[in-house]
């Protein structure tokens, strides 16, 4: 299973860095997941690009609620509340700033038709 993290907003970078160093700490997440920084092919006579997703390649032992539980914790540390997109085979669901069932939301999609 394939599943993208991307933020809303002009500190989205600093943020999918901030969780992705999050992801790689939870041991639960780093033993059924492969977590990825991505970003957009350059452009014409660009050296790079911005980031743009975190990439998770999830193995038969991954559990959405740990991803979940994982986000949760690591948005209690944040001044501010971003909005983030998940996406998971074409789904995709916006956790916007303050929602209390994001956990609840989160589980839902990644578990919904799930092999």
């Amino acid at each position: 299973m394939s599943i993208s993290i991307q933020f809303d907003g002009s500190d989205s970078e600093q943020e999918l860095r901030s969780l992705h160093g999050w992801l790689l700490d939870d041991p639960d997440v780093r033993k059924h997941a492969k977590v990825l920084l991505d970003g957009a092919p350059p452009s014409d006579g660009e050296m790079g690009s911005a980031l743009e997703v975190i990439k998770l390649i999830t193995d038969g032992g991954f559990q959405a609620l740990t991803l979940a539980l994982a986000y949760v914790s690591w948005r209690s540390t944040r001044p501010a509340k971003p909005s983030i997109t998940i996406e998971r085979n074409g789904t995709k669901i916006v956790v916007p700033d303050g929602d209390p069932e994001a956990v609840e939301k989160i589980v839902r999609m990644l578990e919904s038709d799930r092999p």
